[in-house]
């Protein structure tokens, strides 16, 4: 218990747009792309050692994280006074976010409800700590702490109302990866300019004459939605002139030494917020970090084989909630698999274990009943098994079936 993952997702649904009788299910942003389908949404507290849920809430697919994110919180500090009795004090915990929940009414909540917290802060918010150059000497390496390719620096600023502690932390893994993703963007929104840039040019000697003529509003218009992801508006400038001729014209170019800016401060960077200034930078980045834990948690859940969620054949709100209940347990029994098979030495993953647990297969055997007998002899076994197999069989005590079984 000594750390709470929170999250959020959402899980679109075919339930026709004009049946009423369910209120859950709303249109929202989707998480899987799908925003043009009516989603219920799930939010989760789980620990980080397991991943066993502790608590969850359905609630309508139109509400953001924001909203939702305070009513769980008050609900998991009612969970937590009833862990400690009346008397007691709840136990020591510290709960791990995202950014997508800040508010100030939400940090306010959480400083009323005295919870530990580590989370993280939007970049563009804290830009004074976004813009410090990645091979400043503030930053220390965090490769003692296990960190590798990893340091960063702390400071104490007044964050939504309160002295907070602040961790800007360099990622050697992440700026790659963010550095190929710009790169990939650049890549397609330049070819998409030129297209564009090739059409305004075609209309202007005549060779396309059909349609509504372009305006510099509506080049521009295109323009903004070319370059609306991540920092291309930044990275690409671009021109448009209308001669006298009438029609549009367009230019680009890439500014090189924005890119070199943004690679050398935005890029591979995150700043954490938390209330645990008692820990060192490498701890509170470990602790952020196991958020992957209800991330994967999420990704399994909607895994068409192996998922707990899918299909959901319901389209009523009771019948919501119910299915809501039964894939929780499911989870629940998933990580108490998992937790005692990884207690006993087996290092593997959830997905690995239910592979494994699948492919166990047992044989009943029907034989031609005797002269004088009416039921038929079976006979029960296991199909051949692994060595890791066999493993797991003893580790859940699932038992062999006897061999000569007659019933």
């Amino acid at each position: 218990m000594s750390s709470i993952s929170y999250d959020g997702t959402n899980f679109y649904t075919f339930i026709d747009t004009f049946n009423v009788r369910c209120s859950i299910a709303n249109r929202g942003k989707n998480k899987q792309g799908r925003s043009n389908l009516r989603q219920v949404s799930y939010a989760l507290f789980c620990t980080s050692d397991g991943h066993l849920p502790l608590c969850y809430d359905i609630y309508p697919g139109n509400r953001n994280d924001a909203k939702q994110f305070p009513l769980m919180l008050q609900r998991f500090h009612r969970f937590f006074q009833k862990l400690s009795g009346k008397e007691g004090e709840p136990p020591k915990t510290t709960i791990i976010f995202d950014k997508g929940n800040n508010s100030a009414e939400n940090f306010a909540l959480i400083d009323k409800l005295v919870l530990d917290y580590v989370g993280s802060v939007k970049l563009s918010e804290h830009k004074d700590l976004a813009e410090v150059s990645n091979e400043d000497a503030k930053f220390l390496s965090q490769e003692a702490s296990g960190l590798e390719g990893c340091k960063a620096f702390r400071v104490v600023k007044k964050v939504y109302g309160k002295e907070r502690t602040l961790v800007a932390c360099y990622n050697q893994k992440l700026f790659n990866t963010q550095f190929l993703t710009v790169q990939a963007d650049i890549t397609k929104a330049s070819a998409r300019l030129s297209a564009l840039q090739g059409k305004l040019q075609d209309r202007a000697d005549g060779l396309i004459t059909g349609g509504r003529p372009p305006t510099k509003a509506s080049v521009l218009k295109q323009c903004k939605s070319i370059l609306s992801r991540q920092y291309l508006g930044d990275l690409i400038a671009i021109t448009v002139k209308k001669p006298k001729s009438g029609i549009p014209r367009l230019s680009y170019h890439l500014d090189s030494d924005a890119l070199k800016k943004l690679s050398d401060t935005y890029l591979g960077k995150t700043i954490l917020i938390t209330s645990r200034k008692e820990w060192d930078e490498g701890m509170i980045i470990k602790v952020y970090r196991s958020q992957y834990v209800i991330e994967n948690v999420f990704k399994e859940m909607k895994n068409r084989n192996d998922g707990t969620w899918w299909p959901l054949h319901h389209w009523t709100n009771s019948k919501i909630l119910v299915h809501g209940l039964y894939c929780t347990i499911a989870i629940l029994l998933r990580s108490l698999i998992f937790r005692r098979v990884t207690f006993a030495g087996v290092k593997i993953s959830l997905t690995r274990l239910l592979s494994e647990l699948r492919a166990i297969r047992e044989v009943i055997n029907v034989y031609t009943p005797k002269p004088g007998r009416k039921q038929p002899r079976r006979q029960t076994t296991l199909s051949k098994v692994s060595q890791l197999q066999e493993q797991l069989i003893s580790i859940l005590q699932l038992g062999r079936p006897k061999e000569n079984s007659t019933t």
